[in-house]
């Protein structure tokens, strides 16, 4: 099912460079600071986890502070993306950071093995059941194909292994497209998947107990380009269908205008951006690769 007609090339060249990209970081690390929050209520120990859509490999560092013992995978569609992680990483490991080295988290250390991969995550680069732990923060929007990457993700989860997302819901970023639609008729942003449709397709792709949950966060700015510059930032405008060519001055100007006029009492602009939450689990196989059903036969427990 194609949830937008996104350019999956396209999406790697908005992601080749980071330090476009950064800007907009301090909204996926809060983000990520509510997921974790969510995975605390879930009493899981992980011997291998996959980070899909693992940018700068931020998450990565802070999920092996929660379990240092785990194999990591983080699987990215930017190559400049993982090697910006890679370069934060070493510039990490400072002279005083080696000889202090046994107080240095272990994902800095490389005691515990890290492996990057660039790929689509409809067709990871992975064999079956390798990991219990798939965490994906905010990067599920940008594929257009969302119910094939939770058949692949299923695929490469280990029985019982938990999936926890996090995506832009269908409210995100109402102010500015309303905006865009007094300039011209052209889509200017993704129409993201209603959180109900994702748990319809988690139930579809085989995975069991799906929750969904969903909150919008409001981030308010004094300065209309300001508002513009971080949109860019959180990757821009993937569309097939938008528009081939510059952004003339004029319509840059009546974009503003528009902005402009939605200014509050406070005389603040504001953006509003729904985040969806999902996860989910991968049961135990009720069929063979074959399609043959499995009965499973428990001996009657003895009487005392």
């Amino acid at each position: 099912m194609l949830s937008a007609p996104i350019n999956l090339q396209l999406v790697r060249q908005l992601f080749a460079q980071p330090e476009k990209i950064q800007p907009s970081d301090f909204f996926r690390r809060e983000i990520a600071t509510r997921m974790r929050e969510k995975l605390e209520l879930v009493k899981i120990q992980p011997s291998a986890l996959l980070d899909a859509g693992c940018g700068e490999l931020d998450d990565l560092a802070e999920l092996q502070k929660i379990y240092p013992q785990t194999q990591v995978f983080g699987v990215d569609a930017s190559l400049a993306m993982l090697q910006a992680g890679k370069k934060k990483q070493l510039a990490a490991m400072s002279t005083m950071g080696r000889l202090l080295s046994k107080w240095t988290p272990a994902v800095l250390r490389q005691e515990v093995g890290q492996y990057l991969l660039t790929g689509d995550f409809a067709r990871l680069p992975m064999a079956n059941a390798t990991v219990d732990l798939i965490w994906s923060n905010l990067a599920l929007h940008w594929h257009p194909q969302p119910d094939l990457v939770f058949a692949e993700w299923r695929r490469v989860l280990r029985t019982e292994g938990l999936l926890m997302f996090s995506c832009l819901g269908p409210d995100s970023l109402t102010e500015l497209r309303e905006a865009f639609a007094k300039v011209d008729d052209l889509p200017h942003t993704l129409p993201f998947v209603d959180m109900h449709d994702f748990g319809d397709m988690l139930v579809n792709a085989g995975f069991s107990t799906p929750v969904m949950d969903m909150e919008k966060i409001t981030l308010t700015y004094g300065d209309a380009g300001k508002l513009l510059q971080d949109v860019r930032a959180l990757g821009g405008n993937p569309l097939m269908t938008r528009r081939q060519g510059l952004f003339g001055r004029q319509a840059y100007k009546g974009l503003v205008a528009a902005l402009e006029q939605r200014r509050d009492s406070r005389g603040r602009i504001n953006l509003t951006l729904e985040v969806v939450y999902g996860h989910a689990f991968r049961p135990v196989s009720r069929k063979t690769a074959a399609g043959e059903a499995i009965v499973r036969f428990d001996l009657p427990k003895k009487s005392p």
